[in-house]
């Protein structure tokens, strides 16, 4: 059977990813997704023309669900759709996405590769005023904007930060690297990988799940304890969720919730904390369901815990 691979390319606005992106596909003969491919050719599938307009303009929207006229399965969003086509389609054909979070998707995929194209801010500048014939400031602002929606639709999607470096294995600062030479690099990358498969992460997964992990206060100890007794899945803050952001797109305000129930899909914030204290987790918890409402969370305290267990059953396997 044939093995097919898949390179995913995320690049920062101006820094010619796209152009890298578009030469890699043709000269490896791949199949290139784009935002583009995605809105002119899969979306107008499960989306009316108002729902495409928005799905051009606001990256918030692809959380949206799929009007069941459609067909699909219940709840299914926007994103949802794109990655159950591109995982089809992964499975037919070489593929080169740009984009759409592909990193994410295919994370642990043993023959995808992932890439990011950078820039210095000075190459991107000059590089985009001269191409729309903006002034400095005009230009500066318009590549922030650019790149504070692609990170925002990385963590509004897949709730992962679009700058952490581990999500790649290779970066190309193309202000140092001319086309054809981040080309050649790029395919010599493909045909190594390509001879020596090895999924990204994969391998210590089950290690590092066993590793003793550094609670932060007593209680948490405890209530894993708990969980392990009643045989529930648990992930110890294995998530940070932005809630407010600066001028600058920066991320000013965060909480990252205590344990996270697999099985359940579910958040939880322990607390023994005084009341004085608990008023600003409520605060936050509040803040982080208007923020992802998608997102289960709740806040509990240790001595509400059986009753949390009741509420979903934890005990069913006993």
């Amino acid at each position: 059977m044939k093995s097919l691979q898949i390179i995913t390319i995320s690049r920062q606005t101006a820094s010619g990813g796209n152009e890298i992106a578009e030469q890699l596909a043709k000269r490896l003969g791949f199949k290139l997704i784009n935002r583009d491919y995605v809105l002119e050719k899969w979306l107008p599938d499960v989306a009316d023309d108002h729902q495409l307009h928005m799905l051009k303009q606001s990256r918030k929207f692809y959380n949206r669900r799929i009007e069941q006229k459609y067909g699909l399965e219940k709840d299914l969003t926007f994103a949802g759709f794109i990655e159950n086509r591109l995982r089809d389609l992964a499975k037919e054909k070489n593929l080169l996405i740009v984009g759409l979070g592909a990193q994410v998707i295919f994370k642990n995929h043993s023959r995808a590769i992932h890439i990011k194209i950078v820039a210095s801010d000075e190459y991107r500048v000059n590089k985009i005023s001269k191409k729309y014939g903006l002034k400095k400031e005009q230009a500066e602002r318009t590549i922030e904007l650019s790149d504070r929606k692609k990170r925002r639709y990385v963590w509004q999607v897949h709730e992962v930060d679009w700058s952490d470096p581990t999500l790649y294995h290779l970066s190309i600062n193309s202000a140092g690297i001319n086309l054809e030479q981040a080309l050649s690099i790029l395919s010599n990358l493909a045909d190594f990988k390509k001879e020596s498969p090895e999924a990204l992460n994969d391998k210590n997964n089950e290690e590092e799940q066993k590793k003793e992990h550094n609670f932060a206060h007593p209680s948490e100890k405890e209530f894993a304890k708990i969980l392990d007794m009643h045989h529930i899945k648990w992930e110890y803050e294995p998530t940070e969720f932005p809630l407010e952001w600066d001028a600058e797109g920066n991320i000013s305000m965060g909480f990252r919730p205590d344990f996270y129930l697999t099985e359940y899909d579910t958040y939880i914030e322990l607390t023994t904390m005084k009341r004085k204290y608990v008023t600003e987790k409520n605060k936050k918890v509040k803040l982080l369901k208007e923020t992802y409402p998608h997102i289960n969370v709740k806040i509990v305290y240790k001595k509400d815990f059986h009753t949390l267990v009741e509420k979903f059953n934890f005990n069913k396997g006993e």
